[in-house]
């Protein structure tokens, strides 16, 4: 391995159009900025840096982010599709980083243990180069890459994300299971919010 750490990019550029004109990645989730809870849960994670990529709305989406120790990459392709915002993430990784830890900034609910579990488990010796969690036996977000990916990842197109090549990769992909369903959720809507809020509510007054 070319380092011994990994990055974390966060990806937060996209237009969240099936939102409307709000932007999600600013709403309030347990009384803190969705894109700010993924950016903490990264940073109590080993991976260093913490890259943040904005576009849409990157004023505000750094205004958010404000007095946090990361760094900030803009991709001015944003309205291309999320390829190109991890492109540009991963080319902002520092040479001595030996794999990229993405995030998507619609994901709060990730554990942090998720994360440390996705580093811990990357084995390039191994072939392992790919760690991706899964939960009830179904893979999720986010997913770590070793450097030997990089050059493939930012050739992406599209909005498709690294999906596509995921499947390409067979046995170098390590299935590392967690006891966290925040892989599995995501806000594309409103209405996923509010399913989330009302899930969480219920939950809650179940508890006391």
């Amino acid at each position: 391995m070319p380092g011994t750490e990994a990055a974390a990019v966060v990806l937060a550029a996209g237009r969240s159009r099936r939102f409307g004109r709000a932007n999600k990645l600013l709403r309030p989730v347990a009384g803190t900025p969705m894109v700010r809870r993924v950016v903490e849960t990264a940073l109590e994670s080993r991976a260093r840096p913490v890259i943040v990529v904005t576009g849409h709305e990157a004023e505000a989406i750094e205004a958010a982010l404000a007095g946090l120790p990361l760094v900030l990459a803009r991709n001015p392709d944003y309205g291309s599709g999320l390829a190109s915002s991890l492109g540009v993430g991963i080319a902002t990784v520092p040479a001595d980083c030996a794999a990229a830890l993405v995030l998507l900034g619609d994901m709060p609910h990730v554990q942090p243990a998720t994360l440390a579990a996705l580093v811990a488990a990357l084995d390039p010796h191994a072939g392992r180069t790919v760690a991706v969690p899964t939960f009830r036996g179904r893979r999720g977000n986010p997913v770590i890459w070793h450097r030997t990916h990089f050059s493939a990842l930012m050739k992406l197109e599209g909005d498709r994300g690294a999906r596509a090549l995921l499947a390409t990769l067979g046995d170098a992909v390590r299935a590392v299971p967690v006891a966290d369903p925040g892989i599995h959720v995501d806000f594309d809507s409103e209405d996923a919010m509010s399913r989330d809020r009302s899930a969480r509510s219920s939950r809650g007054r179940g508890r006391r």
